[in-house]
């Protein structure tokens, strides 16, 4: 509470919320029917952990934010050192930045090319039950 830098991003809050681009929150809120990763096609779960420690789609962004904050990517961890160093604090939200908004992507990409993921989320939107 008393740290002077770090403003939460959107992208942030998703990450550190659990509620964005990952598979188990989408099939959890009837966006998509399965909660597996689209992204390495090896993890029956796409969750938050996942994004940030194991999935091979990410090694690059991951990679970057390891220099900074080491190796410990649990959230609990990560809050921790965010919220104790400014270097930490950007380097979060620039691997949320990247990784998301390639989520966000590959999202929209399958809701074009699938009439029931596009159907799901049309319902969606207007507020109809599924």
């Amino acid at each position: 509470m008393d740290r002077r830098h770090g403003t939460p991003t959107f992208r942030l809050t998703q990450m550190l919320s659990d509620h964005g681009c990952f598979g188990s929150y989408l099939c959890r809120i009837g966006k998509e029917e399965t909660a597996v990763c689209h992204h390495c096609g090896n993890c029956r779960e796409d969750t938050v952990q996942h994004t940030l420690a194991e999935c091979p789609a990410w090694d690059e962004e991951r990679s970057a934010l390891c220099l900074v904050v080491g190796g410990d990517l649990s959230l609990p961890t990560l809050v921790a050192t965010m919220v104790d160093s400014r270097r930490s604090w950007k380097a979060m939200v620039s691997f949320c930045e990247r990784v998301m908004s390639q989520k966000e992507s590959a999202k929209r990409d399958r809701e074009r090319t699938d009439p029931v993921r596009r159907q799901l989320s049309r319902r969606r939107r207007r507020g109809d039950d599924i």
